[in-house]
């Protein structure tokens, strides 16, 4: 029987993409985040809510390494690399680091057994691929394999972006997805009404993971995947960019996005964290959009924006 070796990170939630890039960097086969906020008002699969969790700003990240890896070397590393990564401004909190060693099929159950369809939105529910689930009446079914690396879909910046698209999409429009990761928020535009779909990523495995997710949804062959570098050298006009990444890489895209979205677009940006959000407006209205919708859950925001020349209805600018 094959063995793996088990890695997992408590860190701040504000770091959880950055500490989760850092353990796919190091080899790890693919992670898991367990995160207190995802069990809030979600059902398990009898359709039953999840008993109250005691809420922290902490969570656990779990990676998986193969049995040959080195893992004594690896936490070095990875303790050093989070300790960079507390110089760009993200909030660590008390860091721990802690390893074992575990059989393959605990590795399956352990990512696995946190992950149940969940009802995002009215129409939207995200469903793990290999679970039997009957839709109700108008229903909007995501299937999705995170492949280990790419969260659940449930998180409160994944949400709001999905909040985001539901308000924005009348159907036939051209979408641009900046850092697809999982593909969740590319697979929902094509579900909502998009026509095309372009989605991005600067990682290869969140390519290849995107696309075994887009091939699981029926319909959605309408959406294009390809390894990108956000916006640069893209070409392609769209009705609607939507990013979920880091804040301090919304910013780099803004003017980018400007040069894309058509009149009357709209540019969708999540991941902010509360301290970050004056940053991303700022960069957000210098490229020249203003701010049509705020959201926001716990320390965590989302914006949309809007390339208009109409200034009823839009703050800021």
């Amino acid at each position: 029987m094959q063995t793996w070796q088990e890695v997992t990170v408590q860190v701040h939630r504000d770091a959880q993409e950055a500490v989760s890039n850092l353990l796919i960097e190091t080899g790890s086969q693919g992670v898991a985040i367990n995160d207190s906020a995802d069990y809030i008002g979600q059902k398990d699969r009898f359709g039953e809510l999840y008993p109250e969790v005691e809420q922290s700003d902490m969570v656990a990240i779990t990676a998986y390494y193969p049995s040959n890896t080195n893992i004594t070397d690896i936490t070095l590393t990875i303790n050093d690399q989070l300790a960079e990564l507390a110089n760009f401004g993200l909030q660590m909190g008390q860091v721990t680091v802690v390893s074992q060693e575990l059989a393959e099929e605990d590795w399956a159950d352990n990512w696995k057994k946190y992950y149940e369809p969940a009802c995002i939105t009215h129409d939207l529910t995200i469903v793990p691929s290999w679970t039997d689930y009957e839709a109700s009446a108008g229903e909007k079914v995501i299937q999705l394999d995170p492949g280990m690396a790419f969260g659940t879909g449930t998180h409160p910046t994944t949400k709001m972006s999905l909040f985001a698209l539901e308000q924005v999409l009348r159907g036939g429009e051209t979408v641009i997805d900046v850092g697809t990761g999982s593909g969740v928020l590319s697979i929902a535009s094509s579900l909502l009404g998009a026509k095309t779909v372009y989605a991005y990523d600067l990682d290869d495995v969140a390519v290849r993971v995107a696309q075994e997710n887009i091939d699981l949804n029926q319909g959605a062959d309408n959406i294009h995947v390809v390894t990108g570098d956000l916006l640069k050298g893209i070409e392609q006009e769209a009705d609607v960019i939507v990013a979920n990444i880091l804040a301090d890489i919304l910013v780099l895209l803004t003017d980018d996005a400007y040069r894309l979205i058509k009149d009357e677009g709209y540019l969708i940006l999540s991941g902010i964290i509360s301290e970050k959000l004056d940053m991303v407006l700022e960069a957000a209205f210098s490229a020249g959009f203003f701010l049509e919708t705020h959201m926001i859950q716990g320390e965590w925001n989302a914006l949309i924006f809007k390339k208009t020349d109409d200034m009823s209805g839009v703050v800021g600018g």
